[in-house]
């Protein structure tokens, strides 16, 4: 992913050199005309086109940001219920991702969601242990993380 962009920084320096024209509109064309050679070119590049990473990206942020207002709901009805209907409890959820980064990107994305805590990572780096306020169903928690931010996750890395 790098080398694409450089690559396409590198195509819309020299369309600026071409036109002669030195302003940012020129190094945007620049760049657009950059990115469709890299599309055009894009099965003889070995890494995927470095704007679908981009794109998921983008998916991963505005899912946290979705994720986040839907538990500040739930934990808004939990806090003003008048009696306390909560569930407690610690779940060991087997994960998928397996670098450091994407451990740590998902331990960080459950604990940053009002609700949810990471506790502890397996050694073996198979489970990760969260405790929930509310979680009658451990199995739909489970199902949750990973068809969310896992998910997620995993497009961004991969």
């Amino acid at each position: 992913m790098p080398i694409q962009i450089i690559i396409n920084l590198i195509i819309a320096v020299l369309w600026m050199f071409l036109f002669e024209s030195y302003s940012f509109s020129t190094f945007f064309v620049g760049y657009l005309f950059g990115v469709g050679l890299l599309l055009l070119m894009e099965r003889f590049i070995p890494d995927r086109f470095y704007f679908y990473r981009l794109w998921a990206i983008l998916k991963l942020l505005f899912l946290f940001i979705k994720e986040l207002i839907m538990a500040n709901v739930q934990v808004v009805k939990l806090v003003y219920s008048p009696k306390l209907k909560m569930e407690p409890g610690i779940i060991a959820v087997p994960i998928d991702v397996r670098t450091n980064w994407e451990i740590t990107m998902l331990a960080n994305l459950i604990t940053l969601t009002p609700g949810t805590l990471t506790v502890s990572v397996a050694p073996d780096n198979m489970h990760i242990y969260i405790h929930a306020m509310d979680a009658p169903d451990a199995d739909e928690v489970i199902k949750e993380i990973k068809g969310t931010f896992e998910k997620a996750i995993m497009e961004v890395t991969r």
